[in-house]
């Protein structure tokens, strides 16, 4: 039984272009999240997991569009083949089929475990550049998402029982920034 040839395809912005990771690859069907990998709310992963049958291939660009830890990584692997999908990533020249010699599950481990090492250095680089860019005075961190007008206006709405859901359409801004504001702002 020859299976479809489905791509799963992430970044981890909106802004980010997914053209890369698949580009000229022949899909069947083919499911993009635009997420954090550390996030596990992936909903084009939970849709490609139960779109997937017996016989398909993934593919993938590399392991880090996957998943950013070794054992998601482990898991969603060993969820796909143990159902006879195999699974490519194609930086990687990596394919699982579920019949994997032991050979396969280290280099699935030992790739796997560098993405997340490269990751983590990632990471504390930039931590660090944060901290010497704040010693210099240069960082600043994000831009306010409201004015100082608009903070007293939010205010004034949650003192009036406006649901917050409704208060943070109204300013274009997440139910969770709201609550961010309203937590650092109590006792002001």
């Amino acid at each position: 039984m020859v299976g479809k040839k489905i791509g799963y395809i992430r970044v981890s912005s909106f802004d980010q272009n997914t053209e890369r990771q698949l580009d000229g690859i022949q899909l069947d069907k083919s499911f993009t999240d635009k997420a954090s990998g550390k996030n596990t709310n992936r909903p084009q992963l939970t849709a490609m997991l139960s779109y997937v049958r017996e016989g398909d291939t993934v593919l993938v660009h590399s392991m880090d569009r996957l998943a950013r830890n070794l054992d998601d990584l482990r898991n969603i692997v060993d969820t796909l083949t143990t159902q006879k999908i195999n699974i490519t990533f194609l930086q990687d020249a990596l394919t699982f089929t579920g019949d994997d010699k032991p050979m396969s599950k280290l280099l699935l481990s030992v790739v796997g475990a560098v993405s997340e090492f490269e990751r983590a250095l990632l990471k504390e680089r930039q931590r660090e550049g944060i901290a010497l860019a704040k010693k210099r005075g240069v960082y600043k961190g994000r831009n306010k998402s409201l004015s100082d007008e608009q903070f007293l206006e939010i205010t004034e709405m949650v003192k009036k029982n406006e649901k917050k859901t409704n208060i943070a359409k109204h300013f274009n801004i997440s139910r969770e920034t709201l609550y961010k504001y309203l937590r650092n702002n109590e006792g002001s």
